[in-house]
């Protein structure tokens, strides 16, 4: 293998964090910001890029950090290295409520698409990239989906998403319509395109897109039941208005709320 072996356990249910068991000169890489605990012989580094090519020049680093920038990520990683004797832990944590889910890359053909927020950590080794979908219409109105990660090795890797998450495998001919905001990864097997979703009624009423992310082929897809976007959408359509008014404070309801709440 050319990436570190590490062993781990997820922990919680709604809000869950991983625990990372690294053997000495073992390391993990993390998003910045993501670090819950940590024992005290595990030395913390920041780096640009992922850290996957060891040798590579400066220009190369600021290309690998770029791309990273391109998927709305920081331009830092951090490095989590076990430099103590015997197994060391470190844990690190998911950013909004949901799960992690960790992934063989050894058991993908060394290779998993995901949403471009969806990367919280993998072994060192694994490689993060930039996956462009190349068809027009994934260009044009693919929304969360034009740009997405790709994480590419042979080690754990271990993304997160919102809500509850479903796995599926797609069988031969088999075709799956998804919100394109509730795709998280999909295997390099699975082909991606987007679809209109049709019909008068449905673009001007619906209340949902106008695209779905179409999935066919042959491979495993993961499909989160609360993107963040959707959860931050109804976070700020429920903040004050201007006047510190709530939405929802001039109808019949909203006043016998208040009456009720002593306001």
């Amino acid at each position: 293998m050319n990436n570190h072996e590490i062993d781990y356990k997820i922990i919680g249910e709604e809000m869950q964090c991983v625990e990372l068991e690294l053997d000495p000169n073992e390391s993990v890489i993390a998003e910045a910001g993501s670090l819950m605990m940590m024992d005290g012989e595990i030395e913390m580094e920041t780096i640009f890029g992922d850290g996957a090519k060891q040798n590579e020049g400066i220009m190369d680093k600021l290309f690998s950090a770029g791309k990273r920038v391109l998927t709305g990520e920081s331009l830092f990683l951090t490095v989590y290295t076990n430099v103590g004797r015997g197994k060391k832990h470190v844990s690190l944590a998911s950013p909004y409520p949901g799960k992690i889910i960790a992934m063989d890359l050894s058991e993908m053909n060394g290779k998993i698409i995901c949403q471009k927020d969806a990367f919280l950590c993998a072994a060192k080794g694994v490689s993060i990239g930039i996956e462009f979908q190349r068809k027009i219409g994934v260009g044009l109105f693919g929304g969360e989906g034009f740009i997405m990660q790709k994480l590419e090795g042979d080690g754990m890797a271990f993304v997160h998403a919102g809500g509850t998450i479903i796995e599926k495998t797609l069988e031969p001919g088999q075709v799956q319509k998804v919100d394109t905001g509730c795709l998280v990864a999909f295997e390099q097997t699975v082909n991606y395109d987007i679809e209109f979703v049709g019909g008068i009624k449905n673009t001007l009423f619906g209340g949902e897109g106008l695209f779905f992310a179409t999935l066919s082929g042959h491979g495993r897809i993961w499909i989160q039941s609360l993107p963040f976007s959707r959860l931050a959408d109804r976070i700020i359509s429920s903040a004050p208005r201007m006047g510190g008014k709530r939405k929802g404070e001039g109808s019949i309801l909203g006043g016998l709320g208040n009456v009720l709440s002593g306001r």
